[in-house]
């Protein structure tokens, strides 16, 4: 899956100790956030503005910018002491949009006075007095801007997006400055050069090399001319971003289907109670139902709807989200974002994006990337049309009219999958969901933890969340000595709703370090969200198993944040490099398909039986069904991301267009499109993270699927021993050791395609 960067952690990738990492999300869901939508740009909290006034902020080499504040900064929740909270959490339900520009002010103010104090000591430049103090700098800042992102991601109103808007480009040039503050860089070189010579750790070593390349690509060397172009262009990729991540949303948020019963032929309960709540939420008739562009409502829909022009109705809006609306259009954005990144890549000396976006990498070059992804497209374009010939000679065997062409179209695969796979498996997926309610699963990914482990989950209701819908649980772990010892919040938010990004995504509002300084030691304490987008019933969630999937996922991530165990922040948990971040998160998933976990917790929610033994081995044999297909949705979103980026030259340049050739020259099987088209590609363009990155995922697969080989070679998918190599090596040692090296520390060698293709049945 990918990890996402929210536009607020970018901006302060090293400005701010726990801004490294933003949002790590499925590469089947839309970047929110990120965790991956611009975090400025797709969420917001509703509040009043009734006490508003007008606050001015000044950014550099802009006029200033007014925004909307509460004037009473003295009382402003998010730059008091939580010491009234429980584990120090954030007053949510005193925070409204407004506080945000004044906090943001004092915190960039605070941020700088911390910078300042480094440059200012007149002793010579140390580990201690500048390395471990540049990773303590700007505490309130992230303190701040992470509830910012968070409350960006899961909650959304007008006054926030209005923030979100203005404050970007403020931010951006803070981000710039930050770098380019006289004197900062030079302590950071000083400390670089002699490394090797202070007696320091292999972690400490790290940090330095680390924040060396930081300050390097963000244009610290350039001459002075050259620093202020480059923050222009941050500038303007910020704000850009913004408006890409705000249209999708815009999209998904004001589109709808209105159906009556009728319309509903084909669909199962789940579906159907799902769409009426939704039909409720949006105060239609009682004999109404809804279908809108979330994922968690329209895939179902695609699926299992019988009505084959309603079916292509969905599929043509859900396509076109980021061009559904003449005041909303998003290729010309990613086009202004394409170019600036090019620029970007030029200033660093590289000929396009993809070179330079690979050099901070696993893969290291686009040419080692793309040989993986053309490795996997031919094998998947195989399978995918074998996938299409059986679908079609299906429809001729029952009849079914495909049109004049007599093709499988776009909206009519997922639909007749389903039917093939019942037919040849005599598995349909709609009768595993009752063995699948959410809070079973949620159970199971508890369990599996602790399994593994050791970790406890113990569920908070006493405390207060941003939204009734929300869970806090304190994790914890009993230490060799019996002690109790709390390892990390936990806080799942899983359903989807009006006022909330769409997708799946992992954050922190408070990333795990020790190098605390004067902060009291619940300050090191992680606090880590998972989101997803459930669809919410009158009665329990019932799940698929792609939505378990994803809880499991997302999970993984989370697990990753939980189970830190880093010195300092800018190296702890998800603070890693992108093709890696995948690992943990995928890994996590196998754990979901083993019939030890299934048979425990997968339970019918009425009447609490175990799923049959039948349909697990029905579940198996049908699991590598689809996998050309679902393959090449994702791998033509990676080719295409690769292609983008390794343009020298956006002149005269149509997006829609490139889109087209590019895929009728990779061959593009009939009946399927990219899982994420341009003009709503978030992962692209409402962040720079996986931007040339996409293709993270399968990389990622490759690791996931080896490390999980260890556990089945060890006979025992809980085997201690494996477990605390994994945790030891693949979840708590975040970026203190290159990847590589972590995964020959776990494996005892590098990593072997043959487990990928296998488990794809692309062997």
């Amino acid at each position: 899956m990918r990890v996402a960067k929210s536009a607020v952690q970018l901006l302060l990738l090293s400005t701010a100790k726990s801004l490294t990492q933003g949002f790590v999300h499925k590469p089947s869901q839309p970047l929110r956030g990120a965790v991956l939508a611009s975090a400025f740009a797709t969420r917001s909290f509703s509040s009043s503005a009734s006490s508003l006034s007008k606050t001015c902020l000044s950014s550099s080499a802009t006029a200033d910018m007014c925004i909307a504040t509460d004037s009473k900064s003295e009382s402003n929740p998010l730059l008091k002491e939580w010491t009234n909270q429980p584990f120090l959490l954030p007053p949510f339900k005193e925070i409204t949009p407004s506080h945000f520009p004044p906090a943001f002010e004092a915190a960039m103010k605070a941020h700088l006075d911390d910078l300042n104090a480094i440059i200012d000591n007149t002793d010579e430049a140390t580990f201690e007095n500048t390395i471990a103090a540049y990773d303590r700098a700007g505490a309130l800042l992230s303190k701040v801007s992470s509830v910012f992102s968070n409350y960006c991601s899961s909650l959304n109103t007008d006054e926030l997006k209005t923030v979100q808007t203005e404050m970007v480009p403020i931010l951006s040039r803070h981000s710039s400055k930050t770098y380019t503050l006289p004197g900062l860089f030079e302590k950071i070189q000083a400390v670089h050069d002699k490394r090797h010579e202070l007696g320091l750790n292999s972690e400490q070593i790290r940090l330095v090399e680390r924040f060396h390349l930081d300050f390097s690509r963000q244009g610290a060397a350039f001459t002075q001319e050259e620093k202020e172009e480059y923050a222009n262009i941050k500038a303007k990729l910020a704000s850009l971003q913004t408006e890409f991540a705000q249209n999708v949303m815009k999209d998904e948020e004001s589109f709808e289907i209105v159906l009556k019963k009728e319309d509903m032929e084909g669909c199962p309960d789940s579906l159907i109670e799902a769409a009426k709540q939704a039909a409720v939420e949006r105060n239609k008739g009682d004999d109404e139902y809804v279908i809108t562009l979330s994922r968690s409502l329209v895939e179902p829909f695609l699926t299992y709807s019988s009505r084959r022009d309603l079916r292509e109705k969905a599929w043509r809006e859900w396509s076109r989200r980021g061009e559904l609306s003449e005041d909303r259009k998003n290729l010309p954005i990613a086009l202004e974002i394409l170019k600036l990144r090019k620029r970007q890549a030029e200033m660093h000396g590289c000929k396009t994006f993809a070179e330079y976006q690979c050099k901070d990498l696993m893969a290291k070059t686009p040419e080692n990337v793309m040989e993986l992804l053309e490795n996997v497209w031919e094998r998947a374009k195989v399978s995918a049309n074998k996938e299409r010939e059986a679908l079609e000679a299906y429809c001729k065997d029952i009849g079914d009219d495909l049109g004049e062409n007599g093709t499988i179209e776009a909206w009519d695969w997922r639909y007749y999958a389903e039917k093939v796979r019942i037919a040849k498996y005599d598995f349909d997926e709609s009768a595993l969901k009752p063995y699948l309610s959410l809070e079973k699963i949620t159970e199971a990914v508890f369990c599996v933890s602790n399994q593994l482990f050791g970790l406890k989950y113990v569920r908070r209701d006493d405390i207060e969340s941003y939204h009734p819908d929300v869970d806090t649980y304190e994790v914890r772990e009993t230490m060799e000595d019996g002690t109790d010892k709390l390892i990390a919040v936990f806080i799942h938010d899983n359903f989807a709703r009006k006022a909330k990004s769409s997708g799946a995504w992992m954050s922190e509002y408070r990333g795990q370090t020790k190098n605390l300084g004067d902060a009291v030691e619940m300050e090191g304490i992680p606090i880590i969200s998972n989101n997803n987008n459930f669809a919410k019933s009158g009665g329990p969630t019932l799940l698929s198993f792609d939505d378990a999937n994803t809880l499991f996922h997302e999970f993984g991530h989370g697990t990753h944040g939980m189970l830190s165990d880093a010195t300092y922040g800018r190296l702890a948990g998800t603070n890693v490099l992108t093709d890696f971040v995948e690992l943990p998160s995928q890994l996590m998933e196998h754990w979901l398909e083993q019939p030890e976990v299934l048979k425990k917790y997968a339970r019918h929610y009425e009447t609490d039986e175990p799923i049959p033994d039948e349909m697990l081995e029905k579940l198996n044999a049908a699991k590598s069904f689809n996998q050309g297909f679902e393959t090449i949705e994702y791998t033509s979103c990676a080719l295409l991301d690769m292609a983008l980026h390794q343009l020298d030259n956006y002149d005269d340049f149509d997006i829609s267009k490139f889109e087209e050739k590019e895929l009728e020259r990779l061959g593009m099987p009939r009946g399927i499109i990219m899982r994420h088209r341009p003009a709503h590609f978030q992962h692209l363009f409402a962040s720079s993270h996986y931007a040339a990155g996409y293709y993270v995922y399968l990389w990622a697969e490759v690791l996931d699927a080896d490390v999980f080989a260890a556990f089945k070679e060890s006979g025992d998918i809980f085997d201690a021993e494996t477990a605390a190599k994994c945790r030891k090596y693949i979840y708590s040692s975040g970026n203190t050791a290159p990847p590589d090296e972590l995964f020959r520390l776990f494996r005892g060698r590098d990593p072997e395609i043959k487990f990928m293709l296998e488990k794809k049945g692309l062997v």
